[in-house]
């Protein structure tokens, strides 16, 4: 008989079953807060923006360039990610007041400040700058840029116009018989019966 305490005795199963010391949790659905929006154009570009500090640009990233609307609200806002991470590196409603301006040099690119860009935290005030594989597809891009531009104007008037206060117009009750002659000018008398008015004070007289 063997004096090592750790070998296995005749009696002893040798099948030892151990339990994993760390389980695997459930996969958990990461929410990208986009659920419930279309996206109404998609095409991949690079994306900049203006270093007022150092008053050159940087690269933001490159990825697909998405304008995204909701579909209660339906507004419409300019989303990009970046590739492989996925990071937020624009997000800012499409306004009216935007334009795109031709970046010089170069007929695929644009150029367009926003007052909220949410990418960050907190939002930022920002010139941004993006640039396509080609000039038809920047083309693209401003087409829908500023479809999407019409039609969030449209839905701020709309807003605006049920939010107004309705004029208020005073109602007044309609008048009585007797009011309604009580109140009627009088007729001045025509001439025959001003001489028989007057033939009428002479015989008083008389």
């Amino acid at each position: 008989m063997s004096d090592d305490p750790l070998a296995p005795r005749h009696e002893e199963e040798t099948d030892v079953h151990f339990e994993p010391v760390i389980k695997l949790t459930e996969q958990v659905e990461t929410k990208t807060f986009e659920e419930d929006e279309d996206a109404l154009f998609k095409m991949r570009a690079k994306l900049f923006r203006f270093a007022t500090d150092t008053s050159e640009w940087k690269e933001r990233g490159t990825g697909d360039v998405r304008l995204l609307q909701h579909r209660e609200t339906k507004k419409v806002r300019l989303v990009m990610r970046r590739d492989k991470t996925l990071k937020v590196c624009a997000n800012h409603l499409i306004s009216s007041e935007m334009r795109l301006q031709p970046n010089i040099g170069s007929d695929r690119s644009w150029v367009w400040k926003v007052a909220a860009d949410y990418s960050e935290s907190p939002p930022t005030s920002e010139t941004l700058a993006i640039r396509f594989a080609n000039a038809d597809n920047a083309n693209q891009f401003k087409a829908a840029f500023e479809e999407a531009q019409q039609a969030n104007a449209k839905l701020l008037d709309a807003t605006e116009s049920a939010s107004a206060p309705a004029e208020h117009t005073e109602v007044h009750e309609p008048a009585t018989a007797e009011e309604t002659i009580a109140e009627a000018p009088k007729e001045e008398p025509t001439a025959e019966e001003k001489l028989a008015e007057k033939a009428e004070e002479d015989k008083k007289e008389d």
